[in-house]
């Protein structure tokens, strides 16, 4: 079993589940911090509201012994006073009242002879009584509580108020008062228990409104779903409706529809592309076809070597035809580019020039470069581009056809200039397209297929490079710029 299987059981796969299980658990989290701190410091007040009685009921105590008075029994914490030369407690009360002051008393007599009026807090283990009973509202026997204590001397006071505490005269007297916690802990514990509801509470509101505010949320995605759902590529037509929010979800919508116009322009170029290469194969068959059931029809009349001159002129167009396509089709899929060579255009250039046939017509070609123009590229795809643009130059040249090539900066400049009528300016573009030809009125043989600038304009692309027709006054420049190589020595 895969590892993950176990994990992928309890974790929901809603969006909305996964935001609601998220944001509890970091309310949990944020919770139990709040709810620890919270503890300590109720623990911590409380505590110190404990002392403050236990302190104001120690001065108390203190000044009743003072002035000569037995203090009651009766008291809202623990007490008790103890005098050097008695076994028995002065006075005893609170929770004190569970051990036989007539024996013993519970708290240690004072042994040594401190500042009266001194207060004194330290931990006291309050012993065990046989007659204890575990039913004492404190519990108080048996642990170890911090008690806080005054010492008193007898011989500061009169002999009628030494008299009436029944002490003797040099005897020294110290109060006790037992700081209880149970306050603290029941107030603490309330808390607790306040805090843990509210938070359980808090937890399941803050799940809920987080799961049902995801869901609103994500109503508009799931109308985007259920309509790109739809889409097809044969028909990519259907559009999202983009929110008016301007919020996240807005951009979706508008990436998406963006998206879907792309697919619908691929489309329908791929639909152009197949209808113009079905009409361009259509053309040389047709006319193969019809040379050749004339000459079989009429086998005694046929001229056989111009009937085979014109098949085999024929059949070159479809070669040709068919191998611009592979290259389109090829080029279409972007390919990695492996094992790329260092190609110098000037030189591939001049030996373009010098070995392109020109016999159809007079015309002038010419290579115009200066230096050594080096480019990354494979040198057949970079003679092909070259060949495309002089082809389509020579079509349309009246006298005379220039090459250029420069370097320039981290580019090189390469530029094919003839002398034709040119391209108008709304048609800047439009040459680029597949099987586009601004010169119906030609033959076909003569106007070619329509792919070489197309062709051109890819090959540039492939290699990070850019191909434009230039403002002329006089015919067309078409400029390719690709990115400069250092040269084969420098590498």
């Amino acid at each position: 079993m895969n590892a993950t299987e176990p994990r992928r059981r309890w974790w929901p796969r809603s969006v909305r589940a996964r935001t609601a299980l998220a944001a509890a658990s970091t309310a949990a989290v944020i919770l139990v911090g709040v709810g620890w701190w919270v503890h300590r410091d109720v623990y911590g007040q409380s505590t110190q509201i404990a002392e403050e009685q236990a302190q104001e009921q120690l001065w108390a105590l203190v000044d009743q012994l003072n002035e000569g008075v037995v203090p009651v029994r009766r008291s809202t914490v623990p007490y008790e006073v103890v005098a050097t030369g008695r076994r028995s407690a002065v006075a005893y009360g609170g929770g004190m009242g569970d051990f036989a002051p007539g024996t013993r008393h519970v708290l240690p007599a004072p042994s040594d002879a401190k500042e009266s009026g001194v207060l004194t807090i330290r931990p006291i283990r309050i012993p065990m009584s046989r007659d204890h009973n575990p039913t004492d509202r404190y519990h108080m026997v048996g642990g170890t509580y911090l008690v806080m204590s005054a010492d008193i001397g007898a011989d500061e006071l009169s002999s009628d108020k030494v008299a009436a505490l029944g002490v003797a005269a040099d005897a020294k007297l110290r109060a006790y008062v037992v700081v209880l916690p149970h306050t603290a802990e029941s107030i603490t514990r309330t808390t607790d228990l306040l805090l843990l509801r509210a938070g359980l509470v808090s937890l399941v509101l803050i799940a809920a409104v987080a799961y049902f505010a995801v869901r609103i949320a994500l109503r508009p995605v799931e109308a985007i779903r259920v309509l790109t759902a739809s889409v097809t590529a044969s028909d990519p037509r259907e559009r999202v409706t983009v929110p008016a929010t301007g919020h996240e979800i807005t951009a979706l919508a508008t990436t998406i529809n963006t998206t879907l116009q792309r697919l619908d322009n691929a489309a329908a170029q791929q639909r152009r592309f197949v209808a113009d290469a079905a009409h361009e194969l259509r053309s040389p068959l047709t006319t193969l076809l019809a040379s050749l059931e004339v000459a079989l029809a009429y086998p005694e009349r046929t001229d056989w070597p111009a009937a085979a001159t014109t098949a085999a002129r024929q059949t070159r167009r479809l070669q040709a035809l068919a191998e611009d396509l592979l290259l389109l089709a090829r080029l279409d899929t972007h390919t990695p580019m492996t094992g790329l060579d260092t190609v110098d255009l000037t030189a591939l250039a001049s030996r373009l020039t010098e070995q392109y046939p020109l016999t159809e017509r007079p015309l002038t070609l010419t290579c115009d470069s200066t230096a050594p123009a080096h480019a990354r590229g494979n040198p057949d795809e970079y003679e092909r581009l070259l060949r495309n643009l002089i082809d389509n130059a020579a079509r349309h040249a009246a006298h005379r056809i220039q090459i250029t090539v420069r370097n320039q900066d981290a580019w090189v400049v390469l530029s094919v200039h003839d002398d034709g009528p040119g391209v108008p300016t709304e048609d800047a573009e439009r040459v680029f397209e597949r099987f586009v030809r601004l010169d119906d009125a030609r033959s076909r043989d003569h106007g070619g297929t329509g792919l070489g600038l197309a062709i051109a304009r890819d090959l540039a692309h492939r290699y990070r490079g850019t191909l434009t027709l230039t403002p002329r006054t006089l015919g067309a420049c078409f400029q390719l710029r690709l990115p400069r190589a250092p040269a084969p020595a420098e590498e």
